[in-house]
């Protein structure tokens, strides 16, 4: 559920102060009252969770010196002017200056109500924008979406903070489904151009005429920058390049070839084609390719990412129970080969939607893992992954994970672990070091 929005209610008023913070809590939002536009400034600051209500009559700092110093402060932050009779000429100055919204003495308690309702979701939507650009452009913080330890894996962290310092236009080939385009985020926010423009857009959305006016231009009036321009000094991402025809090949080619070295925008070229059978070497022309493939990535298919299955299974199964407000399931032996086993098609997204299918299945009390797999899955072999396993390995998987949910379900405490799982603390110390696990990460 999201986070009741702040009201932040600024009348000298006492009275007035108090019955519309009355109004607005019982309204369902959390409010918090100023007696001058100077205190309020003090604890009103660029991220503030939620919206400013405010007269515009005040002594000392009036209401539109006030909205003057929010909009210095935060020009998104939502603020609401109270203007008294026959102010109207100062509630028009108040909207153009940039208040959201003004309400005229004596109001309707429901219209106060109403405006807030509308300013917090505006409110709500800019700082969800913010935490969500802050996160793209935090290449600390998309590594740690690239969750598992796997060989795989690590070589494609690898290769991610050498090619996005290596500033050269990138190829990422993979199968559906496998984080291509949470790969082209981190490229660019682990490089130098990552706090410049990061543009990305889908080749296969448009009809040809339309995606080569999208990219390079000319745009009608009605359309927004071409890509090309809009993504100039940063990285500009196309998805699915094999869908761009030969002519718009070359213009792309022509282009790349204009920019000269340093290139003037990195393109992260995306490739689909290897679960049809193809490459982006066969339908790209090869001087094309030979560019965009200079630096290449691939990222690994989900059924060679072995334990990190588990890993990944146990975190997103947590954040769907968080979201539906129940328990997450407790995955058993067999559960956890059968995960293992499956030959994921739809890799990561398939994982996601089996999660949130299974804390779903386990809030209602029935169904299970197995057949939620078999409904994804027209074949599944019953003895071995699609990579030929040892049991052995299945084993060690099954054990991390266990041990790795039962610190997380304590927060980390040694002495309780120890009792669920009936282990001794220095057998529980080896497992841990062995499989990588940190107390210190639950805390």
């Amino acid at each position: 559920m999201s986070k009741v929005m702040k009201i932040a209610i600024v009348d000298d008023e006492k009275d007035m102060r108090q019955s519309i913070s009355q109004w607005l809590a019982l309204s369902g939002f959390d409010t918090e009252t100023f007696a001058s536009a100077e205190d309020a400034l003090k604890g009103l600051g660029s991220d503030y969770p939620g919206i400013v209500v405010s007269d515009i009559k005040m002594p000392g700092m009036d209401g539109m010196q006030f909205l003057r110093k929010l909009k210095g402060v935060d020009s998104s932050l939502p603020v609401i002017m109270i203007t008294g009779h026959g102010d109207v000429p100062m509630a028009v100055e108040a909207m153009r200056v940039g208040a959201f919204d003004f309400l005229e003495k004596p109001f309707n308690p429901d219209r106060m109500t109403e405006l807030a309702k509308k300013a917090t979701q505006a409110r709500r939507l800019t700082l969800d924008n913010r935490a969500l650009r802050k996160e793209l452009s935090d290449g600390s913080s998309l590594m740690k979406k690239l969750i598992g330890q796997s060989a795989s894996m690590e070589r494609l962290k690898e290769d991610i903070l050498d090619l996005g310092q290596a500033d050269g236009h990138v190829l990422i080939e993979g199968e559906t489904g496998t984080g291509k385009t949470l790969v082209a985020h981190a490229l660019h926010a682990v490089g130098a151009r990552a706090n410049k423009k990061f543009v990305m857009l889908s080749c296969s959305a448009y009809d040809e005429d339309s995606l080569g006016r999208t990219i390079f231009g000319p745009a009608h009036d009605d359309e927004p920058i071409p890509a090309m321009e809009e993504a100039r000094g940063g990285t500009l991402v196309l998805e699915d390049i094999e869908a761009l025809s030969h002519s718009l090949q070359a213009r792309l080619l022509t282009a790349i070839n204009n920019q000269g070295t340093p290139a003037e925008t990195r393109i992260v070229a995306i490739c689909n084609l290897q679960e049809q059978n193809q490459t982006c070497e066969s339908v790209l022309r090869p001087d094309l390719f030979y560019r965009l493939a200079a630096l290449r990535i691939t990222v690994p298919p989900l059924r060679q990412r072995g334990e990190d299955i588990l890993t990944l299974f146990t975190r997103l199964s947590e954040q769907f129970a968080e979201e539906y407000g129940c328990d997450a399931p407790q995955v058993s032996a067999q559960e956890a080969a059968q995960l293992l086993q499956a030959p994921w098609p739809g890799n990561v997204r398939q994982l996601i939607n089996v999660a949130e299918r299974a804390v779903l299945q386990n809030r209602r009390g029935s169904g299970s893992i197995a057949s939620l797999l078999m409904a994804d899955t027209e074949e599944m072999k019953p003895a071995m992954t699609t990579e030929g396993k040892p049991l052995k390995e299945f084993v060690e998987a099954f054990e991390r994970m266990l041990i790795d949910n039962t610190m997380r379900r304590h927060r980390g405490s040694i002495v309780s672990v120890m009792d669920e799982l009936c282990l001794p603390r220095r057998t529980l110390n080896e497992k841990m070091a062995k499989y990588g696990l940190q107390r210190s990460d639950y805390l």
